[in-house]
């Protein structure tokens, strides 16, 4: 601001600095409300990336399951009387290999056989003394595989004891172990939403019980439910945002480490049965996104929230202000 004052006919401009005063904010910007509030997000927004991460890694590992089981069939030979193993099954994996769509065939050796059998029978096992099947790995064409019940035709007719699995039945049940894993997942996300949507409700109710004199005075003397509404719901998109990155970054962190676990134990039982069944730990790029995701979603919910919330509670003011 400049003032111009008059000194014996000579003009002086004298500069005084404006005053602005800073608006308070209609809603407390630190209280024990808003961080309590924070933390629920937090964990809220932690749990639900868990759930989406787990989802992801089951649904992951079923599709490779499923792709690893439609590229290959397995071919069975039974030990019998008179039967002899091996010639049984360099014929079993000749006649495969001549059939359409099949493009290669591997016959397990009795090495490998005996790992397959040691979890149960234990080492130093003789394949030779007990009646234990053999088995020929097929390598089927995706694009276009062999008809199997003319394959096994073939093959009963030069070995009576082979049989092939085309793993079928175990296709079907990873898929729908898949898509029952999936559904309860959404489900509990959903939920875990829920809650996050209940538990803003009740902040801003909280927030408004105690600046409701504030909103009332506002409210009577011009200010717009707009404008109001427009304040609460830039408190609580900050403070959604802020606790549902938080709740994000754990649970980015906890795959981080899962990950880098399973990587330091490759070759240990415990490594190996928890990679059988959920992989290496690794998410990738959909996963976090899927993370990404949450967190914007939670936070837009909890703006949402509080604006509705605050429109429904001046409109039931306006409402019993008319009736009085």
């Amino acid at each position: 601001m400049i003032d111009v004052v008059e000194d014996d006919g000579a003009e002086q401009t004298i500069a005084t600095p404006r005053v602005q005063r800073r608006m308070a904010p209609i809603v407390p910007a630190q209280n024990i409300a808003g961080r309590a509030l924070i933390s629920v997000i937090a964990i809220m927004t932690f749990l639900s990336c868990l759930t989406l991460g787990a989802v992801t890694l089951v649904h992951d590992t079923a599709a490779i399951w499923q792709n690893q089981i439609s590229r290959e069939a397995t071919i069975q030979i039974k030990p019998a009387d008179g039967l002899e193993m091996d010639a049984a099954l360099e014929k079993a994996a000749a006649v495969a290999s001549g059939f359409p769509g099949i493009v290669g065939t591997r016959i397990v050796d009795r090495e490998a056989t005996a790992r397959l059998l040691e979890p149960w029978l234990g080492s130093g096992l003789d394949i030779d003394e007990l009646p234990v099947p053999r088995l020929i790995i097929v390598t089927l064409n995706e694009t276009y595989p062999p008809n199997f019940d003319r394959l096994r035709t073939a093959l009963t007719a030069v070995v009576p004891e082979a049989s092939v699995d085309d793993h079928r039945t175990w296709v079907d049940r990873l898929v729908t172990m898949a898509r029952t894993t999936v559904t309860i997942g959404i489900a509990a996300l959903g939920l875990m939403l829920t809650a996050t949507v209940l538990s803003v409700v009740f902040a801003t109710r909280g927030a408004m019980a105690g600046n409701g004199h504030i909103i009332e005075v506002l409210h009577f003397v011009g200010a717009e439910a707009r404008f109001i509404a427009t304040e609460f719901r830039r408190h609580f998109l900050l403070t959604g945002m802020k606790g549902a990155a938080a709740g994000g970054l754990a649970a980015i962190l906890v795959f981080i480490i899962f990950s880098f676990w399973s990587a330091r134990n490759l070759a240990t039982p415990q490594a190996d049965q928890a990679t059988a069944l959920f992989g290496n730990f690794a998410i990738g790029a959909n996963g976090y996104g899927g993370v990404a995701l949450i967190v914007i979603v939670i936070g837009v919910l909890t703006a949402a929230t509080s604006h509705f919330t605050v429109v429904a509670y001046l409109t039931d003011l306006d409402t019993r202000q008319a009736d009085s």
